[in-house]
Parts: structure tokens; C-alpha cells; sequence
């Protein structure tokens, strides 16, 4: 078995070098790390990109197929604290492969209705979902400013304030690089803290 049978591509399309990247250390992960073993085995991923989010710093994006999704998610906080470990100064963020299908037209030949989940809303929702986990979203605002620019305000769940505060920064600039959308991530303020 070898790092390249992690990656899922269709044929004729070469992985290139963030991928390869990232293969291996899953690989290295797998024949490593004994209790990790058997969860890494069946799991592969569909492509990895590296985002710029800032002040030098980059974020690595694993796109995974989306029925291996909750397969990922059962070990992903062990599993992206050590790819951080091996890749140190970037963060890295699971999101799944989702497609959005067009609206249907008059002119449009489909069979079937569209399902809500292809959406271009529901992709949107689903991928913020997944650059967050394992933290749940508590709130969402939508602040429209003076001239037109609409903000995304999220709050997130405040008992995993202090594991992933550091990452706020690449959640935003992720998201805006995939979606195109501004997206601020927040912490509510608890009862206390407002007086």
C-alpha cells in the first residue's frame, strides 16, 4: 500500500504537489501511529489546496468525499492535531466534496427535481459547518453595511473557545476563498460578561 491510494482522482488527472503532500503524511500517520491504524485505513480524500490567510501564514484545505465525512469526523480533532504537527506553521481543515447543481431553467432538460442539499445555500451552510468542527454553530447574523457589502456574523459554541481561537482567522479567509463570502467567526458574550 502507498500514499498514493489515499488520494481519490478521476482517471487521467495527476495529484500535484500539496496533495502528494498531504498523502504521505496520512500514510506516515497510518503505519505510525498504532491506535490510529485502523481508522485511517479506509479513508482517502478527494483533492488538499493550500489557502493564504494572512501575514505569511497558509491553511491547508483536505476536501473528502462526503460519504467518508463522518468517518473523518470521528478522529478528526486527533487526527488535525497531528497533520498539524508535521505541516507546523499551517493549519489544516476538512470540508467535504459537495457539488451545487444549477437552478433548473425552462430550457434545462432534468428528470428529477433538485435536491435541496445541492443548493447553492446549502453548500454554503454545509461548508461552514465543516471548517468548524467539532464546534457547534450557535447563531448566525447576516449585517448589510451602508454600501451593499454583506458580512456573515457566526457565533460559535463558547466551551471550545480556548482549543480553536487561535484559527478564527484561517475559518474566515477559507470560507471566503471557497465561497467568496466575508464571514466574521465570534464567541457570544455569556451573562455575565455584558454588565
Amino acid at each position: 500500500m502507498s500514499a498514493l491510494q489515499k488520494i481519490i482522482k478521476p482517471a487521467g488527472v495527476a495529484a500535484d504537489e500539496v496533495e502528494l503532500t498531504v498523502a504521505q503524511a496520512l500514510f506516515d500517520l497510518e503505519t505510525s501511529v498504532a491506535d490510529l491504524r485502523k481508522e485511517l485505513r479506509p479513508l482517502q480524500f478527494s483533492a488538499a489546496k493550500e489557502v493564504e490567510v494572512g501575514s505569511g501564514k497558509k491553511a491547508i484545505v483536505i476536501f473528502v468525499p462526503v460519504p467518508l465525512l463522518k468517518s473523518f469526523h470521528k478522529i478528526q480533532q486527533r487526527l488535525t492535531r497531528e497533520l498539524e504537527k508535521k505541516f507546523s506553521d499551517r493549519h489544516v481543515v476538512f470540508v467535504a466534496q459537495r457539488r451545487i447543481m444549477r437552478k433548473p431553467t425552462r430550457r434545462s432538460r432534468q428528470q428529477q427535481k433538485r435536491p435541496r442539499s445541492r443548493t447553492l445555500t446549502a453548500v454554503h451552510d454545509s461548508i461552514l459547518e465543516d471548517l468548524v468542527y467539532p464546534t457547534e454553530i450557535v447563531g448566525k447574523r447576516t449585517r448589510v453595511q451602508v454600501d451593499g457589502q454583506k458580512i456573515i456574523k457566526v457565533f460559535l459554541d463558547n466551551k471550545d473557545a480556548g482549543s480553536i481561537d487561535y484559527k478564527l482567522g484561517s475559518f474566515s479567509q477559507v470560507y471566503k476563498k471557497l465561497t467568496g463570502k466575508e464571514v466574521v467567526f465570534d464567541f457570544p458574550a455569556t451573562q455575565g460578561e455584558g454588565l
